[in-house]
């Protein structure tokens, strides 16, 4: 009986190595695609700071069919410090951190919205392949939020 128990945390220890050995890593170029009109809007790139917190910096903006890039240049809805920010080179994710109860999870981290200049709680999941990841944003719980899928783009 002694054995089957020290079997059965064998394999609960051998899965828990390999779902963090398989967990995909979120740096790297992403594409975010907007959740309302479907089409890209920008390329960000995601990297891990110098606290161990990953963030996404803005390094291309699409604009979207028929409109014009005037006002997708600087973040003219955004507060404070934020306020006509150029939105290329602007870090837009900040302070996530790997869940460590789920591997395929990022959490605890803000989502600047720059087209409507607020700041919201995030998380990320990423498939298990690494392609692409879903974005939430959210304030007080996650349920009051919406989402966006962004693909990989390297």
């Amino acid at each position: 009986m002694k054995s089957i128990g020290i079997f059965f945390i064998q394999i609960f220890l051998f899965n828990i190595f390999i779902a963090h050995t398989w967990a995909q890593d979120i740096t790297g170029m992403w594409k975010a695609i907007d959740d309302k009109s479907g089409y890209a809007r920008a390329k960000v790139n995601i990297y891990k700071s110098n606290e161990g917190q990953y963030e996404g910096r803005i390094e291309e903006i699409y604009p979207l069919p028929g409109h014009s890039t005037a006002f997708t240049d600087k973040c003219f809805r955004c507060k404070g410090d934020l306020k006509d920010t150029p939105l290329k080179g602007m870090r837009i994710l900040y302070g996530f951190k790997k869940n460590l109860n789920r591997p395929d999870e990022y959490h605890e981290g803000h989502v600047i919205d720059p087209m409507s200049g607020n700041i919201y709680k995030g998380k990320i999941r990423i498939n298990a392949s690494g392609t692409r990841m879903i974005l939430r944003g959210y304030i007080g719980t996650s349920a009051l939020g919406r989402s966006q899928v962004w693909m990989k783009v390297d």
